[in-house]
């Protein structure tokens, strides 16, 4: 079964959104993180941001690409609600470092976190619902 097919198939919330959300919603996000996080990797590696800074927001770049390898590649939801708690705990981590000197930043990735949020409760609800899955 090819990876549309199969998360189709997996049960859902009422309130999960239509497949076809994802990728606007994903397009404006890559946006705001493109911005924002290369705004920080510029400043680090221009030494007017400590470069220690850079952790996690490159840790939650790799946890955020290896959400949909683990998804719909392996088809893992366990590993899926692992990887997003992970974008999740690495996003408020890099954006709480990030406040006291650019606050800027932390309020451009507001959409960010909320949608994280939301994808980390729509992800633990369908691993909770398809355990064999």
């Amino acid at each position: 079964m090819d990876s549309a097919s199969w998360y189709v198939h997996l049960k859902k919330p009422s309130w999960a959104p239509p497949a076809w959300l994802f990728g606007p919603v994903w397009s404006i996000l890559y946006i705001i993180i493109f911005i924002s996080f290369g705004m920080i990797y510029y400043y680090s590696f221009t030494g007017q941001l400590p470069l220690i800074l850079i952790i996690p927001f490159t840790l939650n770049l790799i946890f955020n690409i290896l959400f949909t390898p683990i998804q719909f590649g392996m088809k893992n939801n366990y590993l899926a609600a692992i990887d997003i708690l992970l974008v999740l705990v690495t996003l408020i981590w890099a954006l709480s470092s990030i406040f006291t000197y650019l606050p800027w930043v932390t309020f451009i990735n507001i959409p960010y976190l909320l949608w994280v949020l939301y994808a980390t409760v729509l992800q633990l609800s369908i691993t909770s619902m398809n355990p064999n899955k």
